[in-house]
């Protein structure tokens, strides 16, 4: 049988991770048109409150199910505000091995979410879910994603040479395709050693690719 994610919550100092739910939609829809979720990600292009509810409603619950993954909203423990998302995917259950991915909105860059939410995530992977590794891409030029990655304990591993598609704003306003590297990370259980307990953040991205 399949080995699937729990519906769960994950609460931090600042932040509650938790399934996202249709209240979410306005939210998510707005944070994903952000010119950077654009450049960086294979978010479509203008994202409409449909298409975000589609991906609530039917991809992120079909995505659980068949054990391939996991999407949680990031949100303020104060406010209730959505601020971002984190994204599990490709997941190995045999190896107990999957791809973390996260966005946070621009309003709420800057603030750390991006590295706490991460570290949350890999902390209940590695004690709760019993993982091995999580693994993180990012864009070669993508420096704030890979910022984050460092800040919370992850190794570099290598490049994938020609692997990433970024984006890029034509002049006539459309986006072109832009090939460049992947920069492969990964943390295992004993790298959370080496994560410092507060994280600053400067509001990074890794490749969202499984949007389209």
């Amino acid at each position: 049988m399949t080995s699937t994610f729990p519906n769960i919550s994950i609460s931090t100092e600042r932040l509650v991770l938790r399934p996202l739910d249709e209240d979410d939609v306005p939210a998510l829809a707005e944070m994903m048109n952000d010119e950077q979720v654009g450049a960086w990600t294979d978010v479509p292009q203008p994202l409409t409150e449909e298409g975000a509810r589609d991906w609530i409603t039917e991809y992120a619950p079909t995505e659980r199910a068949a054990g391939r993954g996991l999407g949680l909203a990031v949100t303020e423990f104060l406010t209730q505000r959505l601020v971002g998302i984190v994204q599990l995917g490709k997941t190995n259950w045999h190896i107990r091995s999957t791809e973390l991915s996260y966005i946070i909105a621009p309003w709420a860059r800057g603030e750390g979410y991006a590295s706490e939410a991460a570290l949350a995530t890999a902390q209940w992977l590695f004690g709760d879910q019993k993982f091995e590794r999580i693994e993180l891409r990012t864009a070669a030029d993508n420096t704030a994603s890979q910022q984050v990655a460092q800040k919370i304990g992850c190794i570099s591993e290598g490049v994938l040479r020609n692997a990433c598609i970024v984006h890029v704003r034509a002049e006539d306003g459309t986006w072109t395709d832009v090939r460049t590297d992947f920069i492969v990370w990964s943390l295992l259980p004993e790298d959370l050693d080496g994560a410092g307990e507060e994280l600053a953040d400067t509001g990074g991205f890794t490749s969202f690719s499984d949007w389209n």
